[in-house]
C-alpha cells in the first residue's frame, strides 16, 4: 500500500510539474519587423559608354555620396542650372539624407508609403537625371511594409 501512494504521489507531482511547465509562456523570437522605405546603390559612369560590337557595357563604379530623398518633386518646383543640376527647392526640405558607403550602397528606412524623388548631392547641386511621364524627378513608391530597390546612377559624365 506505501508503495501505491508512493507511486500516486510521484504521478501526481509529475502530473503538476508538466502542467505548470508547458502553461508557462515560452520567450517568443520575435521576428524583425519588415523595414519600409528605400534602399539601392549609387554607381557612377564617366567617358564614352557608346554601344559597339563586342564591347561590353560598362556598369558603372560605387562612390560614397549624399543622397537626398524629398517628397516627390517635378523640375516646376525647383531651380535648377543650364546643365541640369538642382541648385534650390524653394519651400520644400528633405524628407530624409542618407550617405552611401565605399560600395555605393544605402538605405533610407521608416519612410511613409507614398512617392518620393531620390538624388544625389554633387558639386553642382542635386543629381536626378530619371523622369516618369508626368515630369517627377527620380521618382520612388513606396509601399507600406515594403523596401524599394533602386540604382541611382551618375551619369552627367559620361557620354551615351
Amino acid at each position: 500500500m506505501n508503495i501505491m501512494r508512493n507511486l500516486i504521489w510521484l504521478f501526481v507531482v509529475l502530473l503538476v510539474g508538466t502542467t505548470a511547465l508547458a502553461q508557462k509562456p515560452r520567450p517568443r523570437k520575435h521576428k524583425p519587423m519588415a523595414n519600409q522605405g528605400i534602399c539601392g546603390t549609387v554607381l557612377e559612369k564617366k567617358g564614352n559608354h557608346m554601344p559597339g560590337p563586342d564591347k561590353p557595357m560598362p556598369k558603372g563604379q560605387p562612390v560614397v555620396r549624399e543622397v537626398v530623398v524629398y517628397p516627390v518633386l517635378t523640375m516646376e518646383q525647383v531651380k535648377a542650372t543650364d546643365e541640369g543640376f538642382i541648385i534650390d527647392v524653394p519651400g520644400i526640405k528633405p524628407v530624409k539624407t542618407v550617405k552611401s558607403d565605399k560600395q555605393g550602397k544605402f538605405c533610407v528606412y521608416h519612410l511613409p508609403p507614398g512617392t518620393y524623388s531620390v538624388m544625389t548631392r554633387e558639386p553642382k547641386g542635386l543629381y536626378g537625371n530619371l523622369f516618369d511621364i508626368d515630369g517627377r524627378i527620380n521618382p520612388l513608391i513606396v509601399k507600406a511594409g515594403k523596401v524599394t530597390n533602386t540604382t541611382l546612377e551618375i551619369t552627367y559624365q559620361a557620354a551615351f
